[in-house]
């Protein structure tokens, strides 16, 4: 086991990666310092899930219950037609649904992990890594606050854009577009609002999209088939601009959200796409979450991935006398499932996107026979037993680590 007394850890990155790391490496004795370049906590986002591993996770965190009571209030999936109709409802409690049981906003359980680490984790906000030097038996971290430390292991869980990965990697990870753009904001909630998920098909490839939050207003996306990647480096009015544009005639509550982005100032714009690189480490540096395997939000496994990559990392890092053999084996746990993630089915994202009213018709029509009652019966069959091991079930099994 590598000696914990000397080893002062470096994280870049306060979102769920970094601080689900920060939890597991204090627990093992390391000295951690999270470093994050905004002022404040970033608490914005949408409804996420923790399930399957992540779910094993939390429960041995002991934050679940801190998860459920921030629960969103979610009551399941809507499908909606052409006339505001519903076409299709997958409620929570059934066989498939798209809500799970532990569906929790982003900035929430952003702000449960910090709530959680805070008192044994230094956590440094409006400063970042501006390069890195390593060394034998250190890495030296220059921060873009002028300060010059060192520290035994750096690690980047600073998203897709990390910008400590290119400090180290380069290009050699790759961003693979997907072809898709997607929107996010927070919009205000009306009387016809209800708790479900909303999901509205319209022509010309275009998904709308309003779920419930348990915050009084609702969390709105958009997103759009593009061939080109042109729209991430506009600036913010702009790239508003050409989501208006997209919206115009999407009929449904796309006017409501075309008036809302102006008023809003969380609107969250970007292009899809994966992260995959051939090599986590290198020397004293290693990536975990997406800024080394991002899955895309297709997957709805980004949170799962952040939360098993770090249990897994410091669990090795604990459990070896040599950090390299430590990289090794966290390497040889996660890929697999990582690959298993991102492996979409054949058809995604264009599938689910359809150009003509027929497509659309098509497609909530399809959507309504998978949640009919004989359809939800006889997949009842097969999953209603569940492993004790979620983890197993899914492809990835969670060490017990002294």
């Amino acid at each position: 086991m590598i000696s914990t007394d000397s080893k002062k850890v470096l994280i870049a990155g306060a979102s769920i990666a970094g601080p689900t790391l920060a939890f597991w490496l204090a627990k093992y004795g390391f000295r951690v310092t999270v470093v994050e370049r905004s002022v404040f906590l970033r608490l914005g986002g949408q409804n996420i899930d923790v399930n399957g591993p992540a779910k094993q996770i939390v429960q041995k965190m002991g934050i679940e219950a801190a998860i459920r009571a921030a629960n969103t209030g979610e009551v399941g999936l809507q499908f909606i037609g052409q006339n505001n109709q519903v076409t299709a409802a997958f409620p929570k409690e059934g066989a498939v649904s798209g809500t799970q049981e532990l569906e929790i906003l982003r900035g929430d359980l952003v702000n449960i992990l910090y709530d959680c680490t805070k008192q044994d984790v230094v956590y440094r906000f409006s400063d970042s890594i501006t390069a890195l030097e390593q060394h034998p038996d250190q890495v030296s971290v220059t921060f873009s606050s002028g300060k010059i430390e060192t520290f035994q292991f750096v690690i980047a869980a600073d998203g897709v854009r990390s910008s400590t990965r290119r400090l180290v990697f380069g290009a050699e990870p790759v961003f693979t577009y997907l072809g898709l753009y997607t929107a996010y904001l927070t919009i205000p909630r009306q009387k016809n609002d209800n708790n479900w998920w909303r999901w509205y098909t319209a022509v010309d490839r275009r998904i709308l999209m309003l779920r419930p939050d348990n915050q009084g207003t609702m969390r709105a996306s958009v997103a759009f088939l593009e061939s080109d990647e042109a729209y991430e480096k506009l600036s913010s009015t702009e790239q508003k601009s050409v989501l208006k544009r997209k919206l115009a005639g999407a009929g449904w509550e796309a006017d409501r959200i075309i008036n809302a982005i102006d008023e809003t100032q969380d609107v969250y714009f970007d292009k899809i796409g994966q992260i995959k690189a051939p090599r986590w480490s290198e020397g004293r540096v290693v990536m975990i979450g997406d800024a080394a395997y991002c899955p895309t939000p297709l997957t709805g496994k980004g949170t799962t991935l952040a939360m098993v990559g770090a249990y897994l990392l410091a669990g090795e890092l604990a459990s070896h006398e040599r950090y390299q053999d430590a990289f090794v084996a966290y390497e040889q746990r996660m890929r697999p499932y990582v690959e298993s993630v991102q492996q979409l089915p054949p058809g995604v994202p264009w599938l689910v996107y359809p150009k003509t009213g027929l497509g659309v018709s098509v497609l909530n029509t399809v959507a309504g026979i998978f949640a009919s009652k004989p359809i939800q019966k006889l997949v009842g069959l097969f999953t209603s037993t569940k492993s004790e091991d979620e983890s197993r079930k899914e492809g990835i099994e969670l060490p017990e680590y002294a």
